[in-house]
């Protein structure tokens, strides 16, 4: 797929991009405990509940508003926007100034990942080089969360963590200028603009009127729950309750990336053999398992506490990516092209829109009631969620992708 001279610079402007974005997640964590210690997890669940309200609220108006525009002054606007925001963070000093710069710098994100994720179908028109693709993109985000975590902690021997942020802005930047030299195709644009309100809305409205991408909303937030453990509390767990360092926090995130990237790595192999929905209902079976584990880990001690966490993280890193890798195929399969802007757009948007409930739940919930309380509350979201997604979606109704599969042949 490499060989795909388009591909091969936009994945490449993903990966650097998403380089920066691992520096920005290990920094933003050290950045809030540095300010509110103990209580760092409460800080972080805020912070990244205004992610999310950026990426639900601006990501459907933006792809709406921006329909007509190139998508390169899309991509390259919005990725100045996120390098400038980054590098104002290392300058933070109070914890309401985190809050406003992650709320303008996600919003740029949320206009340039699903104007980005729409163009990958149309530059591989075959399926099984689609699923290749994203075999590929789902391993840069599963190598980020591996080397990222790994490179800040290399660099955290050498610099303060304030200078991670000016690592992020250089991803950004990097990403731009690779966009900027890329030939982009052209996406289909209606003849006619529908209203603003029904153009916001479209992408919604399609997928909550088919049953496989129905269940894909609902199997969004069997991601979400262990996603948000991670993310909010992996500092609490190792620094506050394993008595841990810096380094071993990063670590600690690198082990989530392995499991994601392993099962990124075999699922074309795995998806040519298992139907998509016994795949994605097999993570809904894995994540809940490796949130109970989770909750045993601070009962533990140093040693034997942190050994378990590396085995639950690495394990909820795979079940996330048994459910996120086939999911842009469902998009594709269920979708024409002129409809997956929007589309992309709305499970963008909507996926998020899960971590406004699991951020606030592991932020919030961890500081009052406890880690393991925590991790026993977002099983049983997990666990729900994922018997919906399985109700919403009978083995019966094919994927689409049978289809989409028979037609490229």
């Amino acid at each position: 797929m490499l060989l795909h001279p388009q591909f091969r610079k936009l994945y490449t402007a993903q990966v650097v991009a998403l380089v920066g974005t691992g520096l920005l997640t290990v920094a933003l964590g050290l950045l809030a405990y540095n300010l509110a210690g103990a209580d760092a997890g409460a800080v972080l669940g805020t912070a990244l509940a205004i992610k999310m309200i950026a990426y639900v609220a601006v990501a459907p108006i933006i792809s709406a508003l921006a329909h007509r525009l190139p998508r390169r002054v899309v991509l390259v606007s919005a990725d100045v926007v996120r390098a400038s925001i980054a590098l104002l963070l290392p300058f933070v000093t109070q914890t309401w100034e985190i809050y406003v710069l992650i709320a303008l710098l996600q919003s740029a994100s949320a206009t340039f990942t699903p104007a980005f994720q729409s163009l990958i179908p149309a530059i591989l028109d075959d399926e099984e080089d689609y699923t290749r693709g994203l075999s590929l993109s789902r391993m840069a985000y599963d190598g980020e969360a591996l080397v990222s975590p790994i490179l800040a902690a290399a660099l955290l021997t050498v610099i303060s963590f304030n200078l991670l942020f000016v690592g992020t802005a250089a991803g950004f930047v990097a990403s731009a200028l690779l966009v900027v030299t890329t030939r982009l195709p052209q996406l289909p644009i209606p003849e006619r603009a529908a209203p603003l309100w029904h153009r916001i809305t479209e992408g919604a409205r399609f997928m909550a009127e088919r049953p496989v991408l129905r269940s894909l909303l609902a199997m969004n937030m069997v991601v979400a729950a262990p996603t948000a453990l991670v993310i909010v509390n992996t500092v609490v767990y190792v620094r506050d309750r394993l008595g841990g360092s810096n380094t071993e926090v990063a670590l600690a995130l690198a082990c989530f990336g392995f499991g994601s990237m392993i099962v990124a790595l075999v699922a074309p192999r795995l998806l040519r053999i298992l139907p998509d929905r016994r795949v994605m209902l097999t993570g809904c079976v894995v994540l809940p398992i490796g949130l109970l584990v989770a909750a045993v880990v601070p009962e533990l001690g140093s040693a034997p506490g942190g050994a378990l966490l590396a085995v639950s993280w690495a394990g909820l890193g795979a079940g996330t990516s048994l459910i996120n890798t086939p999911s842009a195929r469902l998009l594709r399969a269920q979708t024409e092209p002129a409809a997956r802007p929007a589309v992309f757009t709305a499970q963008f948007s909507l996926s998020h829109a899960c971590f406004l409930v699991t951020y606030p739940i592991a932020g919030r919930l961890g500081v009052l009631a406890g880690l393991p309380t925590t991790a026993v509350a977002l099983a049983a979201l997990a666990t729900l969620a994922g018997a919906m997604a399985a109700r919403m979606w009978p083995a019966s109704v094919p994927s689409g992708i049978e289809t989409a599969v028979s037609a490229g042949r």
